[in-house]
């Protein structure tokens, strides 16, 4: 489990092919590595990956084709990524429950100033729609958001983020370019609402 709020900024350093997918080095940052032992999860844009190998600066994940199809920005050599180490029992939950396992891809359709803070306008899939809702939380490239307006269109939904500068400087959003697609988490409870109220209807 993980809660949104990024420990460091890194950067994807190498890319080694594997016989289904690939071994990826990323270059740690501001990230302490000294806790993290093989096997511990970290999450990478929201991704949640396990760690193979580690030095004191950085650490390797394996990245299966399958993961790649379904996340963005993995496996693009130099860009920065949010990282974020598992969450431990006794950790402060400053954002919110996430999972660490990418939902969909949503796409940017603005990203402007608006005085002192900055406006996200992200376009999200059909199938996610229905789990985002206004003041509700999502999960954009690792980060813990709040959503402020909904706006559903054909295909699916945009929803609008404030983000102040600290959030910008950081986090790797201060990247973010219109057009390009971002990993999208939805909040864990819109799950099991979803499930009991679905479970409840065929019981019937």
């Amino acid at each position: 489990m993980f809660t949104g709020i990024v420990q460091a900024v890194g950067r994807i350093g190498m890319l080694k092919p594997l016989e289904s997918g690939v071994r990826l080095t990323v270059i740690a940052g501001q990230l302490d590595l000294s806790d993290v032992q093989i096997g511990d999860s970290i999450a990478i844009n929201g991704a949640c990956m396990t760690v193979v190998e580690r030095t004191d600066k950085s650490f390797k994940v394996d990245v299966s084709a399958e993961s790649l199809d379904c996340t963005s920005g993995l496996d693009d050599v130099g860009r920065e990524v949010n990282l974020e180490k598992a969450l431990r029992p006794t950790d402060r939950l400053g954002g919110h429950l996430v999972s660490g396992h990418v939902d969909g891809l949503g796409n940017v359709v603005k990203f402007q100033p608006v005085g002192e803070s900055t406006e996200l306008v992200i376009r999200a899939p059909l199938a996610l729609a229905k789990y985002i809702a206004a003041k509700g939380s999502i999960v954009v490239n690792g980060v813990s958001l709040t959503t402020n307006r909904i706006s559903d269109v054909p295909g699916g939904c945009e929803f609008s983020i404030n983000l102040i500068p600290h959030t910008l400087a950081v986090t790797a959003l201060r990247h973010l370019k219109v057009g390009e697609a971002v990993n999208l988490e939805i909040d864990l409870i819109a799950r099991y609402v979803e499930r009991m109220l679905s479970f409840d209807s065929q019981a019937r």
